[in-house]
């Protein structure tokens, strides 16, 4: 294969710019198909690095959006009639 003939480092800037171009769950979903694929087994050994590797990247991704979004998530304050007078932080500590 032609994977082998390019650089670690440029396989990974690549890599880093096609995940950053995709969905949360266009992630997601290339994530559980890399994790299925290496508990078949049946994936050569340096085939296996690169999808671990890969498989790693696309977790950091999710997990930054995640973190992301969970720092947006905003809780409705009500008044003591029940009416929502606005919103505050979710995370109101720190």
């Amino acid at each position: 294969m032609d994977e082998g003939t390019a650089s670690p480092a440029a396989a990974g800037q690549a890599s880093a710019h096609d995940i950053a171009g995709m969905s949360f769950e266009a992630a997601l979903a290339a994530l559980e198909q890399i994790v299925q694929a290496l508990e078949r087994g049946d994936v050569p050994l340096d085939q296996s690095i690169s999808l671990y590797e890969r498989g790693e990247a696309l977790r950091a991704a999710c997990q930054q959006r995640l973190d992301a979004a969970q720092a947006r998530i905003e809780r409705i304050v009500t008044a003591s009639d029940g009416r929502a007078t606005g919103t505050q932080p979710f995370d109101t500590e720190g």
